[in-house]
């Protein structure tokens, strides 16, 4: 099995949950949002929980379907490098590269659809170093 399908699950979710995007939950007016561009540090924790409950059942499904000579159950470093990574990149939290009035903007706790796409474009690279290259593991008891 190629190692690079958790991968592309991994930037796909990074993408469908960046806050503002499709949803934001809370949004900044109202409990939902959609499509706002906005973000906030509490929308960005709700949805790094529901990318951790995601991607950890996609960790789950892959561990049922394939023995454990395959794959270590006991490995939860693709897991928990998504997650800070996905809280991390997040377009608006520390900085947006492309910014929407200068290059970079810093905490600006907005986004556009240039910076999904570059941010989307760092987050695959990272991910792919460090669970792929690197081969980056936290093994628990």
């Amino acid at each position: 099995m190629s190692d690079w399908g958790p991968v592309f699950v991994a930037v796909v979710l990074f993408v469908m949950l960046t806050p503002g995007l499709l949803i934001q939950v809370p949004g900044r007016s109202r409990y939902v949002e959609f499509g706002n561009f906005q973000t906030s540090g509490v929308s960005i924790l709700v949805h790094a929980v529901f990318y951790f409950a995601l991607i950890w059942k996609q960790k789950k499904l892959l561990e049922s379907l394939l023995s454990s000579n395959f794959i270590s159950m006991a490995d939860w470093g693709p897991v928990l490098i998504g997650v800070v990574l996905f809280i991390l990149l997040q377009p608006g939290l520390l900085f947006q590269i492309p910014g929407n009035n200068r290059p970079v903007e810093f905490g600006s706790m907005k986004t556009n659809g240039k910076a999904i796409a570059l941010h989307t474009l760092f987050f695959f690279a990272l991910y792919a170093i460090l669970v792929l290259a690197v081969r980056l593991h936290i093994y628990t008891g």
